[in-house]
């Protein structure tokens, strides 16, 4: 089953996706996207709570652009899990690669056979954001969200710690 987890910052969805893949059995592999490059100290503070949070036997995989190469060697897992795709969104758009890294994505996400959690900020729901870069990181954003909620067989948004099961099955 692929399973797309979106909600705002501090929405629970990690949480909540770290819960589904634990469901699945112990061998589960984590897919980091966050790009150290652009790290500062509130974002390694995250990272080191994220990596607090998850068990330690879990098997991370750092891929802050190359996802689709990543995700296709993982299919002999448990079930894999991936958080999060609009901090990869962002690096792709900084490295100006990303409709090919979309492509290749999209097309990995189809072909995958296995139990795959996807964790994302969902950033369209408010005003329309000034500059050209943020207008565009949220435009794409939205683009591959549908994108990817189609090829998912659930989809659920989450808020205040709490899930609604938008697509497929409920919890």
């Amino acid at each position: 089953m692929k399973q797309f987890v979106l909600g705002g910052a501090r929405s629970g969805k990690s949480s909540l996706a770290e819960k589904l893949c634990a469901s699945y059995g112990d061998k589960v592999a984590y897919i980091a996207t966050a790009n150290k490059v652009f790290n500062d100290g509130e974002m390694d503070a995250r990272i080191a709570k994220h990596q607090q949070q998850r068990p330690q036997h879990w098997h991370t995989i750092e891929a802050p652009i190359a996802l689709a190469g990543a995700l296709a060697q993982l299919q002999h897992y448990d079930a894999v899990m991936i958080d999060c795709l609009t901090l990869w969104l962002s690096n792709c758009l900084h490295e100006g690669n990303w409709p090919q890294q979309r492509q290749d994505f999209l097309n990995a996400l189809e072909n995958f056979n296995g139990e795959l959690i996807m964790v994302s900020n969902e950033v369209g729901m408010g005003i329309v954001p000034m500059g050209e870069l943020s207008r565009s990181f949220v435009d794409e954003s939205g683009f591959l969200h549908q994108a990817v909620a189609a090829l998912c067989d659930r989809v659920i948004f989450t808020a205040a710690g709490l899930p609604l099961v938008m697509k497929g099955p409920a919890l």
